[in-house]
């Protein structure tokens, strides 16, 4: 029998599962990349429990199965699984669901000033320039504007550096209230 889960009562069943805090902006998260599959129903958006299950079962086996692959030397660490969905997509790399994309922290560990037991050395400091021939979405240039180093992003999707300049751009917030209130007006009037 197949038991269906609206996204609220998957992310309250997947908090119990889990023992951590599962939002439904986590569980909407996974249908979006490809971790579960979504079940339409009536123009709702269900889950199967058991592809749930199957996920949050093979969550906690990850970390064994990696290191029998690669070695007990392997940085667990730095697949940040410790961290939620909202912390590894934090404010403006949530503008787009860009499938390629690294979490801010993975492109943060290598080029901030820190060393610790894998990282033995600090290759870039404030005022650096970084170039980023594949900048995809622009997690690395974001990281690199956040910690005080310029960067240069190239990417052959005209779309993907459209996303780039819209996340490293300078905004006057007085200037983008006016045009949202703007827009809301307009849209008073069409409705």
């Amino acid at each position: 029998m197949v038991e269906l889960l609206t996204i609220k009562q998957a992310s309250e069943w997947a908090s119990t599962y889990s023992k951590r805090n599962v939002t439904p902006s986590n569980i909407s998260y996974l249908i979006q990349y490809g971790r579960i599959r979504k079940v339409n129903s009536n123009g709702h958006t269900l889950i199967d429990k058991q592809e749930l299950i199957e996920y949050y079962e093979s969550y906690f086996k990850r970390e064994i199965q990696w290191k029998e692959q690669l070695g007990e030397d392997l940085n667990w660490k730095l697949s940040f699984e410790y961290l939620k969905e909202a912390d590894t997509t934090k404010h403006v790399h949530r503008l787009h669901p860009y499938k390629g994309k690294f979490i801010p922290q993975l492109v943060e560990y290598f080029i901030d000033g820190h060393t610790d037991n894998f990282k033995k050395e600090v290759y870039f400091e404030k005022g650096d320039i970084i170039l980023d021939p594949f900048c995809g979405s622009g997690t690395t240039l974001v990281q690199c504007n956040e910690l005080g180093m310029h960067s240069i992003g190239i990417d052959i999707s005209e779309f993907n550096a459209l996303i780039s300049n819209v996340k490293i751009g300078n905004y006057n917030f007085l200037d983008l209230r006016k045009e949202i209130q703007n827009i809301t007006e307009a849209l008073k009037e069409v409705v």
